[in-house]
């Protein structure tokens, strides 16, 4: 009964906030970047909401339950570039350059600095057939817990949280979007606090708690990935030998994967365009980088130190307690140590941090069809670009929703890295260039943006053990698991193989090409370099 309340107390919440997003949302702009008058609060905990979901909290607190306290070297770059880089270096540029070029979406962003219709709808194609295995993973994580946490049916869980989500972004828009992710991102704040506070507690204090995770030094990872069975481990609170397979999965896919990605991600880049000056980007930056430490950093750590609850418990690892599924481990912690009524909480705190993420999520691929695919190719703009967005979102949650039901095990972290690989590969050369060369040319940008992402897809089918293996393509033609089976490149993240490729290629096939005339660029740039400008 009190679990019933506490839910539908929170579902009206989100239905009161999304109705008032609907009835704000008059045209496109409105829709898709909210009228560019977004208050800074709003802008900074959609961000960080939108940044840090169930994938963060779930899955990479189960990396952390496996691979120890190296992964807070992501909460360091979650700051750094994730908040710091991306608002100040980032942001700034985007959102005056992007007012400039009168562009909604990121693919469109892109699109017009280079003056390139294929540059839209070949980011919105990659956007709309990559991300839904990024919001699939979201909401297993989602599933995973209240399956765990409250036996309730995971197929159940997966289908229902979808639709809640559907609704809202469907008729409100990235406002219905970033109003919600306001809402969820100050429940998620209180909530993982206390969560971190009670670890501590349970185990006798910050300096006992961490000195006993240390003294399981002799206890092996449980071999329930193939990062975990390499060798390399030398402790859950140091970092692997360095250029072990173990060091090179969790460096290259977790750590830089996830902290370089972050840059450009379309979800997140489009929240730049809905402030109407830098002043609201530079109030976020404290906001968002306050959220973004408490998030990561109380998920890596209750991940990690769930280890030592487990041991003196059960005498296992936290992964071995949680059935050899890294996406267990938080909710197995939270059900077995935490009093019923935290689980209760907890678990809108979690729904909050899927809800936020996956809104953004469907409401990204639904504009790159309606915006970036369909209006780009069929030239009909106005209201039957949103009505291809509705289209587009109703879309990506079924295909969401059929992934979750076939991805396998311990697969929220790793789907997660695997897009932010994805999406630096494709789209970060191309997106320093339109904001810092002038000289980069529209045959250098499409070159920098189709090798990136046609390498990245070699590489992850031929290259990436992690994802070669079980898709079985390069074992079918060639006899074997990866086209490269000696250490450490079959652990090597595709991010790291492709996005040296779409640097180089962007360079050298502008400096080969035709400079683009000082008119367009003037129109670009008119403003950008003026870091107090309006």
């Amino acid at each position: 009964m009190i679990l019933s309340i506490v839910v539908l107390i929170f579902l009206v919440i989100n239905g009161y906030v999304g109705y008032v997003a609907w009835r704000r949302t008059k045209n496109a702009d409105d829709y898709l970047v909210a009228g560019r008058e977004t208050h800074p609060f709003i802008m900074a905990l959609s961000y960080g909401a939108t940044f840090i979901s169930t994938a963060a909290i779930v899955g990479f607190g189960g990396v952390a339950a496996n691979y120890g306290m190296g992964i807070l070297w992501l909460v360091f770059l979650n700051i750094i570039i994730g908040i710091f880089i991306a608002f100040v270096f980032f942001g700034k540029r985007t959102r005056k350059m992007g007012h400039n070029l009168g562009a909604l979406t990121f693919p469109e962003f892109l699109s017009r600095r280079f003056d390139s219709r294929f540059i839209q709808y070949f980011s919105g194609a990659i956007i709309f057939i990559g991300m839904p295995l990024y919001a699939s993973v979201v909401l297993v994580g989602m599933a995973r817990f209240v399956e765990t946490t409250l036996s309730v049916d995971y197929n159940i869980a997966l289908v229902v949280m979808a639709v809640i989500v559907a609704v809202y972004v469907i008729f409100g828009g990235i406002k219905g979007v970033m109003y919600t992710d306001a809402l969820q991102g100050s429940i998620m704040f209180f909530g993982m606090i206390f969560l971190l506070i009670a670890i501590y507690w349970i185990l006798g204090g910050v300096t006992d708690a961490n000195q006993a995770l240390t003294n399981l030094v002799n206890v092996v990872p449980q071999k329930a990935t193939a990062a975990a069975t390499a060798t390399g481990f030398t402790g859950w609170t140091s970092m692997p030998s360095l250029g072990s397979p173990f060091w090179w999965t969790l460096v290259s896919s977790l750590i830089l994967g996830v902290g370089i990605g972050v840059l450009s991600q379309p979800q997140l880049v489009v929240r730049f365009m809905t402030v109407k000056s830098n002043k609201e980007l530079n109030r976020g930056v404290l906001i968002g980088g306050v959220f973004i430490f408490v998030m990561t950093f109380g998920a890596y750590v209750v991940g990690a130190l769930s280890n030592v609850y487990f041991f003196q418990t059960t005498g296992q690892t936290a992964v071995q307690a949680a059935g050899g599924n890294l996406d267990k481990v938080i909710p197995t912690f939270i059900a077995a140590a935490m009093p019923l009524w935290f689980a209760y909480l907890f678990m809108i705190a979690l729904l909050s941090a899927a809800m936020s993420t996956l809104s953004a999520q469907f409401h990204v691929q639904g504009t790159a069809l309606g915006r970036d695919i369909y209006e780009t190719l069929v030239r009909k703009t106005g209201g039957s670009s949103v009505r291809m967005a509705r289209i587009g979102i109703v879309i990506a949650v079924v295909i969401a929703v059929i992934l979750g039901f076939i991805l396998p095990a311990s697969i929220v972290a790793l789907g997660t890295a695997l897009w932010f690989g994805i999406t630096a590969a494709a789209f970060l050369a191309i997106y320093v260039a339109a904001l810092y060369w002038r000289r980069a040319t529209k045959e250098g940008a499409i070159a920098g943006l189709v090798c990136g992402a046609v390498t990245s897809l070699i590489w992850l089918l031929f290259g990436f053990k992690k994802t070669a293996e079980p898709l079985g393509i390069s074992n079918a033609l060639m006899g074997q698991s990866t086209i490269i089976t000696s250490v450490p490149w079959p652990t090597v993240d595709p991010m790291i193989v492709a996005l040296p490729v779409a640097i180089i290629v962007t360079i050298l096939v502008s400096l080969l090409t035709k400079p683009p005339k000082k008119e367009f660029l003037d129109k670009c740039f008119d403003g950008v370099d003026q870091s107090r400008g309006k």
